[in-house]
Formats: structure tokens, C-alpha cells, sequence
């Protein structure tokens, strides 16, 4: 990656994407020029390499790495409490959550940080909610092939405390249940026991 381009894919220069910036601080009433904005471009730049840097990756490269030694454990795995923060794609407002996840292994697990990097990757992205709780699911589900995977993501949307209906301490909560967590009822209720989505300190 040069320093002029970012994406050498998408063929957008640093440049231009200061440029852009510049062209809505204009658009909303300020000045580029003043002072305490002639370093914003910059920053702004730099911050969106880190806020999307999910598009570099491929979540499902972090889960190929398993380990088969596990003295035949096969009860359910949960990591929970997942932090993340993503961006709503209709108003590239930020979203600010945590995800819980679950899966019941075969023969193979994988080591817990990389179930933490699969939620990173999708998170930073222009995202819908349900989409990407969809995402993380499918993407355990086809990589390791458990009997079954769980994810519950519960998140606050700015685009909804900071404008439209500014409705404050609001969280949305999706859930994709896969395999056994879709079909066995006492699978599921057990997996949100562990969880307890919103009832923690």
C-alpha cells in the first residue's frame, strides 16, 4: 500500500479522500482553511483506515487454525461480552454493542481470541445489524462445521440517539441460531442463560 493510495483496489488516492472531507466541512457552514480544521482531513483519513479495516481481512482465515486435543470435550463453547464498534451504513453513524457467541464443537475447537477477530472483522465495516450477526454465524458455521452455532448481538445505533427520533439508552438485539441452537429449544435456552443479554451489571 503506497502512501498516496489506501486501497490500491478501489483506485481512491489519500488525496482525494482528504478532498472529500474538505468538501463537507464546506457543505456543512465551516471554513477547511481555519486553524483548527486544516489537520482534520488528515485525521479523518487516518481514522477511517481504522474504523473499516475490516474490508482487509477475511474473517474465515482467522478460524482455520483448530485444535483436535481437547480429551473429547464437545459440551458448548461460549465466548460473551464480545465489545465492538461499527458504523450504520444508511447514515455511517457510529454503532457501539457487544456480541455473544456460541457454537457446539465436533472434533475440533479453535482458540477463543479468534471467535473475538471474526466479530472485529465484520464490525469494521459499513454495517446492518442483522446482517452482521448473520455474518459471524455463517462464518463459524462454514469453517469449523459444529453442530451448531449461536450469536446474539445487542448494540445502541447513533443514527438513532443523535438524530431523528434522539430516543437515548435504546439497544437493538438480533440473534442468528444455527444447527442444533436452532432446532433443540434446551440448547438455546441454555446458551441465553449464559448470556443473560441485558441483565448483567
Amino acid at each position: 500500500m503506497s502512501s498516496d493510495t489506501d486501497n490500491a483496489d478501489n483506485g481512491v488516492t489519500r488525496e482525494q479522500a482528504e478532498d472529500a472531507i474538505r468538501t463537507l466541512l464546506r457543505w456543512a457552514g465551516e471554513d477547511p482553511q481555519r486553524e483548527g480544521l486544516l489537520d482534520t482531513p488528515k485525521r479523518v483519513v487516518k481514522a477511517y483506515r481504522d474504523w473499516f479495516s475490516g474490508y482487509a481481512d477475511d474473517p474465515s482465515e482467522f478460524l482455520r487454525r483448530t485444535f483436535e486435543e481437547v480429551e473429547g470435550y464437545d459440551e458448548m463453547i461460549v465466548l460473551r461480552d464480545i465489545e465492538f464498534e461499527s458504523h450504520c451504513e444508511h447514515h455511517m453513524a457510529p454503532i457501539i454493542g457487544r456480541a455473544h457467541v456460541g457454537y457446539l464443537p465436533t472434533n475440533r475447537v479453535v482458540g477463543i481470541s479468534k471467535l473475538a477477530r471474526v466479530v472485529e472483522a465484520y464490525a469494521r465495516r459499513f454495517q446492518v445489524q442483522e446482517k452482521m450477526t448473520a455474518q459471524i454465524a455463517h462464518c463459524i458455521q462454514d469453517v469449523l462445521d459444529p453442530r451448531g452455532v449461536a450469536v446474539v448481538v445487542e448494540a445502541a445505533h447513533e443514527c438513532m440517539t443523535t438524530r431523528g427520533i434522539h430516543k437515548r439508552g435504546v439497544s437493538m438485539v438480533t440473534s442468528q441460531m444455527l444447527g442444533t441452537f436452532r432446532e433443540d429449544a434446551r440448547t438455546r435456552s441454555e446458551f441465553l442463560d449464559f448470556i443473560k443479554v441485558g441483565h448483567r451489571g
